[in-house]
């Protein structure tokens, strides 16, 4: 390869792959916020091989380049088999970490529909103090009804480790 300018990054991009999207589930509801939608991420950061300290592209991206009020570029990707049950059926949602984001948006929905239905929700993550996502809006919901109930594993919060799938086990 021959100096010559900018050429060497134009050939190192010729070899590169496109970076593939990033899924996120909106965790609103066009309900309760029509004007935005709103999503849940977490940080990506670890250390790779040979001890480098790695990070997501997109998750830190949102979370150490952006701030509050700024927009950023999105495509939708509607999931049309994915949504809250009827108003009068019982919905039983498992979300751990992140992917409790969809079920804030159904419980803020079916609150909205006054959707008769009970909301049970199993949620998990590693700690209490740094993990547990959205834990006063799920206490408030509690409180007014909205979800009927919440069960709670923090894995590394205890000698032995407790994740979602022991709850579930437990209410077979």
């Amino acid at each position: 390869m021959q100096d010559v300018g900018h050429c060497y990054i134009v050939e190192w991009q010729s070899v590169l792959k496109p970076i593939q999207p990033r899924l996120y589930s909106i965790s609103s509801s066009p309900l309760v916020s029509p004007d935005r939608v709103e999503v849940t991420v977490s940080a990506v950061r670890f250390d790779g091989p040979a001890g480098l300290r790695r990070a997501g592209v997109c998750s830190t991206y949102l979370a150490d380049r952006r701030t509050e009020g700024d927009t950023v570029p999105v495509f939708i990707q509607p999931n049309k088999s994915f949504r809250p049950p009827a108003d009068d059926v019982a919905a039983i949602m498992i979300g751990p970490g992140t992917g409790v984001a969809p079920f804030r948006g159904f419980v803020q929905e079916r609150a909205e529909t006054g959707a008769s239905g009970r909301n049970w929700l199993f949620f998990g993550a590693q700690h209490f103090n740094s993990g547990f996502l959205y834990q006063s809006e799920w206490q408030d919901a509690l409180k007014r009804g909205e979800l009927d109930r919440l069960d709670l594993a923090f894995s590394r919060d205890q000698a032995e480790r407790r994740y979602v799938q022991h709850l579930l086990a437990a209410q077979a």
